[in-house]
């Protein structure tokens, strides 16, 4: 498995697009993660085993959470210059961190923070129906949701996920733009 996250890691690094995931590529390793890190656990520090399978699981660990950045990266990169992101790329996790009930960078944090610890994270995709996602055209005070949480403040060419309600009022106003994702 560790051969399999390192070219999927090589193969990101190379291109500027999103590259296509097989669907269960971030369960299986969060499982891999998972089970060395369990593994480890269970041996005399001291033996040449755990250092190895400590070596292993400490790479395992950078290569993933920085191939999450960078896919996220891309992603955001991505609806900022083109305004649109095809969903084929992604993964469901993917998918869910950006179009999710929560603030894309909450869902970013979260699941890197669980996927590192070789946990599964399921990324919420309650309330999706009801919200969209915008890129703010000016800079934007904290406003206060129709579901009563708080968002913001914005920058320019920030990127966030709002409920529908409060998105039309910014795009009427021309302080954001609808993202089609």
């Amino acid at each position: 498995m560790y051969d399999k996250l390192y070219d999927v890691w090589i193969k990101e690094k190379k291109n500027v697009q999103v590259q296509k995931l097989p669907k269960d590529f971030y369960m299986g390793t969060i499982n891999y993660i998972g089970r060395i890190r369990q593994e480890g656990r269970m041996l005399d520090l001291k033996s040449l085993k755990a250092k190895l399978i400590s070596r292993e699981f400490d790479n395992a660990k950078k290569l993933l959470e920085e191939l999450i950045r960078l896919r996220f990266e891309k992603c955001i990169q991505q609806i900022t210059l083109e305004k649109t992101l095809g969903k084929a790329q992604l993964t469901e996790e993917e998918q869910a961190m950006l179009l999710g009930a929560s603030n894309s960078s909450e869902s970013f944090n979260s699941f890197l923070k669980e996927a590192s610890r070789g946990k599964v994270s399921k990324v919420e995709k309650t309330e999706q129906r009801n919200r969209t996602v915008l890129r703010f055209l000016k800079e934007t005070p904290a406003i206060a949701g129709n579901d009563l949480r708080v968002y913001g403040p914005f920058s320019v060419e920030d990127v966030a996920t709002l409920p529908i309600e409060n998105a039309k009022v910014l795009v009427k106003h021309k302080v954001a733009v609808e993202v089609e994702v």
